[in-house]
């Protein structure tokens, strides 16, 4: 039986395909697309109970394949896009589970953030622990914070009477803290943009030191975005063959719609 390129969930929506073999599938996820526990019901907008309701239901994809069983192997935030990892055993869910907790995992992001950094390249090691001011906002915390370590690189930026100055950024987590690139990007000024938990603009806003910083005003303030965060690769070593893997997500629509040309390396 051919097998499809695309995972076709109940609501009709269709999710590339980008790499496949006998022990994982990752995804293209879209942005909307949330990863919590099968049974929160409180969204329709859970990936996980959309796929396990569509291989259920004896989904074309899934019988081309004879699956059985499928389970996200890390998480993206909901407004994030990009590759997502998943699973086709509860042996391989624990294999790859400790890849990405071992730092074997290479991860590689592309962020739009407001400004232009000051410097084209620098390592953040800023601490991260949850907001108890805020459910569900992270925030900068030396003393409590669990370790958190992200690389960023510049590469394009743009100004034009739209968009106002932007930068795109290629992000490099090393750990996999909740919100760490953004929190990471926002604490030096530069949030990216679409970001409702940490584009902040006040000082009154910007709450302790280490947190993310007020920026300056600009002509995209007024204009509202989707989250411009994108995971467009992820390079390991097959823990089962052990040879060398490297899944990669198109680029070209998420740096159209931002203004940008193709990503240099």
């Amino acid at each position: 039986m051919p097998k499809t390129d695309q995972v076709e969930l109940g609501s009709g929506e269709r999710l590339a395909i980008l790499y496949e073999d006998r022990s994982v599938l990752a995804l293209d996820k879209p942005p909307g697309w949330m990863l919590v526990p099968f049974n929160w019901q409180r969204t329709d907008h859970n990936l996980q109970a959309a796929l396990e309701s569509s291989l259920a239901g004896g989904a074309f994809w899934a019988r081309s394949r004879n699956l059985r069983f499928l389970r996200h192997v890390h998480r993206l935030d909901a407004e994030t896009s990009g590759i997502l990892l998943f699973a086709k055993s509860r042996g391989a869910l624990e294999t790859y589970g400790r890849l990405f907790e071992s730092r074997r995992m290479e991860k590689v992001y592309l962020a739009v953030v407001a400004g232009a950094p000051k410097t084209t390249a620098w390592n953040c090691r800023l601490a991260l622990a949850p907001d108890p001011t805020a459910i569900g906002r992270m925030k900068v915390d030396a003393r409590h914070g669990k370790a958190a370590e992200t690389e960023f690189r510049v590469l394009q930026t743009r100004d034009d009477p739209r968009l106002g100055r932007r930068t795109l950024i290629e992000a490099r987590p090393f750990t996999g803290r909740t919100h760490q690139i953004r929190v990471h990007l926002a604490a030096g000024g530069h949030p990216v943009l679409g970001d409702p938990l940490y584009n902040l603009k006040t000082p009154a806003e910007a709450g302790t030191r280490g947190s993310p910083k007020p920026r300056p005003h600009s002509v995209s303030d007024s204009m509202t975005f989707p989250l411009a965060l994108r995971a467009v690769r992820l390079a390991f070593c097959d823990p089962f063959t052990q040879r060398p893997v490297e899944i990669l997500a198109p680029t070209g629509a998420f740096l159209r719609e931002f203004g940008f040309g193709e990503a240099t390396g």
